[in-house]
């Protein structure tokens, strides 16, 4: 039989809740609880049955008014049978008619002291569940009953519940029974049971007077069943407050740079404290997790070496050391693979990372990574434990089913069909490559594209041939945004005939065919770039995003997960004029692929892989170089010597001299992680102190100026430029 208490906290023995004074211990025996409530009041000649139970002691009607209001927004109507002493009574001695349609249940009022039980369902989940639990309960006993039986009584003020108070707009109430001072007394006799005694069927009582004890009994059940409101009979101010600079409520109006210049009282809105506890909440879900799995959780330094090939590193100047400088981690990639040289052949850490890099709406300067290696496995494995750890915690945390195995989706196809390396699958308007289709028309745009290896490709924005030419007009300056030349444009009129800045420049068959392998209809707005294909990409890329979400295609609450993997183990440099590492020197390359690292090394696939949620990268990783050779022809393709490998990376490469197992890792961004659970536009929606798009903190105005001494203590000068402000 389920229970209403606490998962992990109720067993043979029952319950203890300890109040001040008072130490409760409450049995489980749910049908001996319902008969014995239901037998009380007809003892005292009232009409009741499980579907349909009440009472109601005089009191404020204002107050009644407030509770039937509260139960009548949840669609459940009250019914009063028995004595009511005041003005209240007609109102409600046949209510069905007014609300038809309603289920009908009972409402309590206990004089004086207790006005509405109420569950607050949006804001106290797992209460909310003990209550259907229980439910469920007495409904598997009582065939038509759907309703929750609780106890309470005159005396309840005595008990120091310690509940958050207020009441909710939308409420779940308990069915309810009031029972007097004397009946309260005989509780225990009418159960057969002494106060004090070990009776295993309903309440034990230890340490409470006999007038109070089933109240204080019955009280501990509310306390994990529901609020209640009371009223104050004294008021002592702990804290005086100013006048807030905005009104703190639910998805505030209030513009951003305010509300972070006030971090502190932005953190009291419920949206955002709902997002933070929902971080702790997964945080908590994969340390549980990865426990199971047997992975350590081991600490990596904060304070590190700066090493190249990667982002901006944050440096921190060492007084000890004058001139030479730490630098914060970007992420703990080295000091994992040591740990696995070190046969701690499964790591997890919840880690800071730090990267001084251009800020975007899912980036931040300082973020949370859940970082994880593994020894003596391969990529599959890798993604095995991957896809389990997200289904468990996306189920657990949000109630989200992630059917697994997830799809995977090599790199090349990824660009070629969605324009990125993070495709959004959650609608279509794919990109579709012409070239061919193009190749020898008379648009020099087109073809000068092709004759420079490039590529020309198209999307197909359907249903939009009538978008006015000013919004075409916008859609062109964002792809020169996205560093295209221009945007070409072909309109099909519900006639068959076309509109386009091109068609004069191409024959009728090469339009129609053009047409034909976009699969364009009448209705239809055709969009081309031509380009290098990593322009060409980004370019289509970035208008389908853009369209997907004016044109309201994209599906808000689908979770679409992506496996991308067979990403280049290269990519060249302009700037640089050099191949770089797509991820980092440590990638192994695709064994297949091997022997073009030096006649063609951009074409060498690495065995890397980027989990991808909605157009967003979750995480990435890879398998690690674990052989001399491979790492030292690494770094000689990007162009390190031997010399300057090792004063980077001499550390590692000297542990790996030692012998070091095959490896791979995996790290996730939670952040972006819980922005995308709880439908966040901003990253800095689940951070409790962001920082904004310059990377300053506005609440704490950091970075900001030091004393001369501490520069002088550090050996730094700061030198201003000659344009710089006096």
């Amino acid at each position: 039989m389920p229970s209403c208490f606490p998962q992990g906290t109720h067993g043979a023995k029952g319950h203890r809740v300890s109040h001040a004074d008072h130490t409760v211990q409450i049995r489980a025996a749910h049908q001996q609880f319902l008969h014995t409530a239901l037998a009380l009041l007809h003892g005292k000649g009232v009409a009741a049955d499980a579907g349909h139970l009440f009472a109601v002691q005089s009191g404020s009607v204002q107050r009644i008014l407030h509770a039937l209001t509260a139960l009548h927004a949840g669609g459940i109507v009250p019914l009063c049978t028995a004595n009511i002493n005041d003005p209240f009574a007609a109102m409600v001695q046949h209510p069905l008619g007014k609300f038809p349609g309603c289920s009908a249940v009972v409402v309590v009022h206990a004089g004086h002291i207790l006005k509405t039980l109420a569950c607050h369902h949006h804001r106290h989940t797992a209460v909310f569940q003990r209550l259907r639990q229980l439910r469920s309960i007495i409904a598997a006993q009582q065939d038509d009953a759907r309703h929750v039986v609780a106890l309470h009584g005159s005396q309840i003020a005595q008990f120091p519940l310690g509940v958050q108070l207020g009441v909710s707009q939308q409420h779940q109430i308990a069915l309810c029974i009031q029972l007097t001072g004397n009946a309260c007394r005989d509780l225990p006799h009418r159960l057969g049971t002494d106060a004090g005694s070990d009776h295993p069927h309903l309440i034990h009582f230890s340490g409470a007077q006999s007038l109070g004890g089933g109240i204080r009994a019955v009280a501990g059940l509310f306390h994990y069943l529901v609020d209640i409101e009371v009223i104050a009979t004294s008021l002592r101010i702990l804290s005086e407050s100013q006048t807030p600079p905005f009104a703190i409520e639910e998805n505030s109006q209030t513009k951003e740079d305010i509300r972070l210049k006030y971090r502190y009282l932005d953190l009291r809105r419920p949206d955002i404290q709902k997002n933070l506890m929902l971080k702790s909440r997964v945080l908590g879900l994969m340390r549980q997790f990865m426990a199971n799995e047997g992975f350590l959780e081991i600490e990596t330094p904060i304070l590190c070496k700066s090493t190249p090939e990667g982002a901006r590193d944050y440096l921190v100047p060492s007084r000890v050391h004058p001139g030479n400088f730490y630098a914060l981690p970007q992420s703990p990639q080295l000091f994992k693979q040591l740990l696995m040289a070190s046969g701690y052949d499964r790591y997890f850490q919840i880690a800071r990372c730090f990267r001084d890099e251009d800020l975007r709406a899912d980036r931040q300067p300082e973020f949370t990574q859940a970082d994880m290696e593994l020894s003596f496995v391969d990529i599959d494995d890798v993604i095995d434990v991957n896809e389990r750890l997200l289904k468990f915690v996306f189920k657990e945390a949000i109630g989200v089913d992630v059917q697994i195995p997830l799809q995977r989706m090599p790199w090349q196809e990824a660009m070629d069909r969605f324009g990125s390396d993070k495709p959004d699958t959650r609608f279509g308007m794919e990109l579709v490559d012409v070239s061919e289709t193009v190749k020898g028309c008379g648009f020099g745009v087109f073809t000068g594209a092709l004759e420079n290896g490039g590529s020309v490709r198209g999307i197909n924005v359907e249903g939009q041939g009538h978008m006015p030419r000013k919004k075409i007009d916008k859609l062109v300056e964002h792809a020169k945004g996205c560093g295209a030349k221009g945007l070409a444009y072909l309109c099909i009129n519900e006639d068959g005939t076309y509109k386009s800045s091109f068609a004069k420049f191409m024959t009728e068959d090469e339009l129609n065919a053009l047409v034909a392998k976009m699969n364009g209809k009448p209705g239809d707005l055709l969009l081309f770039a031509a380009d290098k294909n990593k322009i060409v990409w980004n370019v289509l890329g970035a208008l389908r995003l853009q369209l997907g979400e004016e044109l309201g295609l994209i599906d808000e609450n689908k979770y679409n997960f992506l496996w991308v993997t067979e990403f280049p183990l290269l990519e060249w440099s302009d700037e640089e004029n050099r191949f770089m590492a797509m991820h980092h020197p440590f990638t192994m390359p695709m064994e297949e692929d091997w022997d073009k690292i030096d006649s063609d090394p951009g074409a060498v696939r690495a065995k890397a892989y980027d989990i991808v949620l909605n157009g967003t990268e979750l995480g990435g990783g890879s398998v690690r170089i674990h052989q001399d050779d491979i790492q030292e022809k690494m770094f000689e393709v990007l162009g390190f010597t031997k010399e300057r490998a090792h004063e980077q990376f001499g550390f590692l490469l000297d542990a790996f001299s030692y012998g070091v197992p095959p490896h791979a890792g995996l790290a996730y961004g939670v952040d972006r992680m819980i922005m995308h659970m709880v439908h966040a536009d901003s990253i800095r929606d689940v951070i409790a102190f962001p920082k904004v798009k310059d990377a300053s903190d506005l609440m704490s105005e950091a970075p900001g100026s030091v004393d001369e001494k501490q520069l002088e203590e550090l050996g730094i000068a700061i030198v201003k430029s000659e344009d710089s402000e006096e």
